[in-house]
This record gives structure tokens, sequence and C-alpha cells, in this order.
């Protein structure tokens, strides 16, 4: 019995030793040193590869869409200093934003909020860069009323950038099923953009309600980065850069107040909406917009505009040396000029064919060479009596009854027709006459070695060639004629107007 009674004391001692060893251990722990503090860098997530942890560091919040008649801009940056209150914003705006925001948040947390105008000022200079105030690896652009409700949006963007550094992440809001990867054609060189949609989710841009992570670097290779509408400007730079963009579909953003419900304030937001399109597309040289749903946009001349270039020199208009071609709406000009001068003629019996490099186009694509801003017509000068405006025109300068404009060209014994009394896009008529089986007119140009005189045989008979959509008169052994008339291969070797001045290329970049 003694026996079993000390070994009980025993086993009490031991228990009390060991609670009594816990005890200090944890006291002493309460005293130890700070623990290593984990990279700022990075951080392990269960089921996540390493992603950065130190947002509030590695992050700037950028707000650049929004208006100023209203707006949730300030409701956008507390919904983010909410989660992160050392984070970084810039509110980027063209002017001072009026009214002023109203802040609910305290004074200290708005520390880090800058709002940067775009505006010139000769007084001040200090606020006219955005980029120089970033000094953060990557930036978030985000749209007005905007809502984050959780880190992990944030965590799943800057995952996938670390994935594809190079390119824009873009993350769709919750709930909004009007979020649209676009695929973008862009052709600088002949003035158009066509989007077109996609079920991928890498892409060239991207439509609805979203935001935008890209690193610092890849912005600042952009020219105008903060040019509205935005983010389409954002896009076409970067489309032209061959940058691109991976959608989240699920990206964990919510929209926050409702904006713009007044049918006023909608079709306020509207009208401004097209005008930054038109002066963005004017800015970036882009004349003819194909959209998604097939629909075209103009934003070049028209009838009740000049046309595009001015007064051509020495046969190279402009836009060549800016390494262009024709821009789109000059060449529809020119069809349609066309077609209505084919059609005069073709009702009043005159004898005519496709000339010079209308018909070297024909020849090549069945249409007006790419780079070219005129339409050539050889006819019979006999048959001027047959058309009732030509006649006319010998005379003074005559409308029809369609608003084209028909006249004696002040260069020389030939015929213009023009799109309009505004814009002069036009179609030359060179009237020939035969001499000794040759055919051969009283004005010459001397720089255009194709305007020369040849047989008549050519003529007769005449053949035809499909040309803007129609069948068109043409010489007969077109090959032949053009050769004789441009010289051997001119079908296969394609050269400007004036070659001694600029050579042909088929890049974009400007001529030396």
């Amino acid at each position: 019995m003694r026996i079993r009674v000390s070994r009980y004391v025993v086993f009490l001692v031991f228990f009390l030793n060991v609670v009594l060893l816990l005890l200090m251990c944890r006291m002493l722990g309460n005293f130890a040193l700070p623990k290593r503090r984990q990279s700022v860098d990075h951080v392990r997530i269960v089921g996540v590869t390493e992603i950065p942890k130190a947002i509030e560091e590695n992050l700037t919040v950028i707000v650049r869409k929004f208006e100023h008649f209203e707006n949730d801009v300030s409701g956008t940056v507390e919904s983010f200093l909410s989660l992160y209150p050392n984070l970084r914003v810039l509110i980027v705006s063209d002017s001072i934003p009026y009214p002023p925001f109203t802040w609910r948040t305290s004074n200290v947390s708005l520390e880090r909020v800058k709002i940067v105008t775009l505006k010139l000022s000769l007084t001040d200079s200090s606020n006219s860069n955005p980029l120089s105030l970033i000094c953060t690896k990557y930036v978030l652009f985000v749209p007005d009323s905007t809502r984050i409700r959780s880190e992990n949006v944030l965590n799943s963007m800057i995952l996938e950038i670390q994935k594809r550094p190079t390119y824009l992440v873009s993350a769709a809001f919750q709930d909004t099923r009007a979020v649209e990867c676009l695929k973008v054609n862009l052709n600088a060189r002949e003035w158009y953009i066509e989007y077109s949609t996609t079920e991928d989710d890498v892409c060239d841009s991207v439509s609805g309600n979203h935001a935008i992570l890209v690193a610092t670097e890849t912005i600042k290779k952009l020219p105008v980065v903060f040019m509205l509408p935005f983010p389409e400007a954002l896009y076409i730079q970067a489309a032209a850069q061959n940058i691109k963009v991976k959608l989240l579909r699920q990206g964990g953003l919510t929209e926050g107040q409702p904006l713009y419900k007044s049918s006023h304030a909608y079709w306020k937001l509207q009208q401004l909406h097209q005008r930054r399109l038109k002066d963005m597309y004017r800015e970036f040289g882009l004349k003819k917009v194909v959209r998604e749903t097939g629909v075209v946009e103009w934003y070049g001349c028209n009838r009740n505009t000049a046309r595009c270039f001015g007064t051509v020199v020495d046969d190279i208009p402009q836009y060549l040396w800016e390494g262009k071609w024709t821009p789109p709406c000059c060449l529809a000009g020119l069809r349609r000029t066309a077609r209505h001068v084919f059609d005069q003629l073709d009702e009043s019996g005159v004898r005519y064919w496709l000339e010079g490099g209308s018909l070297l186009g024909a020849m090549r694509s069945s249409d007006i060479l790419p780079w070219d801003y005129d339409v050539d017509l050889g006819f019979y000068r006999d048959d001027i009596s047959r058309c009732h405006w030509l006649l006319r025109a010998q005379k003074q300068s005559i409308i029809d009854s369609d608003g084209f404009v028909w006249e004696k060209a002040p260069e020389g014994e030939f015929f213009r027709v023009q799109y309009s009394q505004s814009n002069h896009l036009h179609v030359d008529l060179f009237p020939f006459y035969e001499v000794n089986g040759t055919m051969t007119k009283d004005t010459w140009f001397p720089t255009h070695k194709q305007d020369r005189e040849f047989p008549e045989y050519f003529l007769h008979p005449m053949s035809s060639i499909e040309f803007i959509g129609r069948q068109v008169p043409a010489p007969n052994n077109i090959r032949d004629f053009l050769e004789l008339k441009f010289g051997k291969n001119v079908i296969e070797n394609p050269e400007y107007p004036n070659p001694s001045k600029l050579k042909f290329s088929m890049g974009g970049n400007l001529p030396p």
C-alpha cells in the first residue's frame, strides 16, 4: 500500500513539473524576439503558386475613366483603401475635377491619393505627367464606380501577370455579361481598324466593364497612355505594339453606385464619348472603323468636307511621305465618282476606256491602286458632243443633278469630274484623237512616263475588265498596252507615281 502511494506521489510531482515547464516556455515566448518576417515579395497560399504579398508596395491604382458632372470616384478610391490603407492612388483628369470630390475617409488615409491634371499650365508643370509619379511595379486601371470586396481579386490578377509579364490582364466585373474579348486588325498604313469577337481569353482588346492590370514598364512604352476615351485608346496603342490581353472572366470586382440614370446625363455621356472617339481616331490616323457587329464607322472625309489630302506635288501625295496609302474614305469617294461617270458616259454613248494607273489597278486587283488619288479615263474627242455634261463643261463648271462637278481642268485640254463642290476627289477624262493610226492628245505630263501616244488598234475592238465592282471598257491586249505605257513587267512590279522621288515599299515605315 505504501509503495502504491509513493508511485502516485512521484507521478503527481512529474506532472506538476511538466506543467510548470510549459508555463515557463510560454512566458519566455512572450518576451522573445519577433519572428523573422516573411519575404515582402512573396507568400505561400494554399493551392496557389507564389504571388506578391505586399500589394501596397507593388501597385498603384489609377482612376482615369470618370466624368466631372457625375461620378463615384470617392467611393471607388475608398473601397480600395478599406482593404489597402497605404495604397497609392492616382486620379487622372484632363482638368481639375469640378465639383470637387467629397471624401468620407479621414485625411490620414488619403495622404497617398493624388489628383493629376493633364491640362497644360504655364505656371505649374509638376502635375502634368502621371507616369513620373508611378514608382510601383504594377498599375491597376479601374473605371469609375468600382468596388473591391476581396484581396483575391488582385492576387489572381498579379498571379496572371507574373505568367505573362508583357500582357495586359483584364478582369471582368461580376454579373457583367457584356464583357467581350476582341481581336483587332489594325492597319495604320491603310488607315483602318477592324474588331471581331473571339471565344478565346487571349485577345487584343476588351469591351464592357472591367479593370486592367499592367506592368509599369509596359505602359511607359505607349505614346499617350491616358488618352480618352479610356481604355479604348489604351488598347489601340497596345495592339499597335502587339501587346496582348488576357481576360479573367471571373474577376471579382463589382459595380458601386449606379451612374447616369437620368436621360439627360446619359445623353451627355454619349455625346462626350462620340466626340472623344472622333478626336482619338483623328489623332491615331484611323479613318475607317469596322465594329465587331459588322457596322462600319467613317472618321475621314465625305462629300461635305474637303478631301483628306491637299494639293499633290511631284505626283506624290502627302500621305505617301508619311508611309501611308490612300485613306479608305478617299478611295470610297473615288469609286462613287467613277461609277457615276461610267453611268453618264454609257448613257451618252461615249467611247471611253480605263487609262494609266487605273487600268493598272484593274489588272492587279480589279480596284483603284491603293496609293492612287484619282481615276484616269481616255475617250474619243469626237464624242464630246454626245455627252451634254462634257459639252457644257467646255464653257464653265456645271453641277449635275447628283451633285458631281463637271469642269474643264485648269492644267490643260482635258476634263475633270469632282466628287462635290467641297470635296475635290476626281476622275480625269482625257480626249484622244487619231492621227495616222496613232492615238494622241493635246496635253501631256512629262513626269508621267505612261503619258504617251499608242496605236489605235488597241481600241479596235475594245475589251472590258472588272473594276470597282463592274465591267468597264478597256483596250485590247491589256498587258501589251500597259507595258507599252509603263515598261516591261509593270503588272508584277509596283511603283509609286514618281519613283525618282519615292521608291515603292510594302512596309509602313517613313521614307528616308
